[in-house]
């Protein structure tokens, strides 16, 4: 699986957490936008990469670079079929005394300049997944205590989370200890939280997936996913455009039988959702 560096950073909506307004908003000190050059076949090819005050996206579709500047899911995005297909690279510059965490917030206002972006909340009935815990109840270990992270400068401090990705996946580091690594055909999961481990199981599925356990503590898990949990994750990454060789031979441990070894399970069922609404976009992004 070919994986570029930087895939596994628009894995961070799954916190649903809307932006600031307008006139708070930061922005990049400069930016260009254009359309991407289309990718070679069987490749999945995306990257962010930051380096110093430089930021650059490759090849991301705009529904992507939506949900990372709102810090929302896939499926909370509604607009236009096009906001999916089409991909665009942004190279910016990130203005003195910036931090990575100010990034959404910059991506928002350059949505607003360069493609005219307007939109609202709402809320709509979506099927879900519950993450509940099984009829004979869960068989978790938390995770044991990391005296040095905690003692760490930085230990109370907001996190800026690192993200390291090549061929064979990626870790999502969230600092003090926690971390979410996605590989070939499993996921690796350090001191992460329920809520946590929801959004990123999230990732395999097919819809929305809601923490329900009301289980407290940070815990450990290494789950075994599917082929075809793996396509819903390059997928949900790609826009939709890029399928996986199929591989019906070995189709792997489905991730719904890796939790059930937790005695944890995923209930299908419908919840409200909240959502946001294109109300404006323009295809095409004014001069750099």
């Amino acid at each position: 699986m070919a994986v570029t560096r930087g895939l596994l950073l628009t894995f961070f909506s799954s916190i649903a957490a809307f932006g600031q307004s307008p006139s708070a908003r930061p922005e990049f000190e400069v930016a260009s936008v254009k359309k991407s050059a289309p990718a070679a076949a069987g490749q999945v090819n995306i990257g962010v990469h930051i380096d110093g005050a430089m930021v650059r996206y490759g090849s991301l579709p705009m529904k992507s670079y939506i949900r990372m500047a709102y810090r929302v899911n896939d499926y909370q995005v509604l607009g236009p079929d096009w906001l999916a297909a089409e991909n665009f690279d942004i190279a910016a510059k990130l203005p003195d005394g910036a931090t990575r965490a100010q990034l959404p917030e910059m991506i928002q206002s350059l949505l607003a300049e360069r493609f005219k972006l307007v939109l609202h909340r709402d809320k709509k009935e979506f099927p879900v997944y519950a993450l509940t815990v099984a009829k004979n109840g869960p068989k978790l270990k938390e995770s044991p205590p990391d005296p040095a992270a905690e003692a760490s400068p930085g230990a109370k401090a907001t996190v800026d989370v690192n993200i390291t990705a090549g061929r064979g996946g990626g870790v999502i580091d969230m600092g003090n200890g926690s971390s979410i690594g996605y590989s070939r055909d499993h996921l690796e999961a350090k001191k992460v939280t329920m809520t946590a481990l929801a959004g990123a199981v999230e990732r395999l599925l097919d819809r929305p997936v809601v923490e329900m356990t009301g289980i407290g503590g940070t815990y450990d898990f290494s789950l075994e996913y599917s082929w075809d949990e793996v396509r819903s994750l390059v997928r949900s990454t790609s826009g939709g455009a890029t399928e996986l060789p199929a591989n019906a031979a070995d189709p792997g441990t489905s991730i719904f039988t890796s939790l059930a070894a937790f005695g944890l399970r995923l209930e299908s069922r419908k919840a409200p959702v909240e959502v946001l609404v294109i109300d404006r976009i323009e295809r095409t992004p004014t001069e750099n």
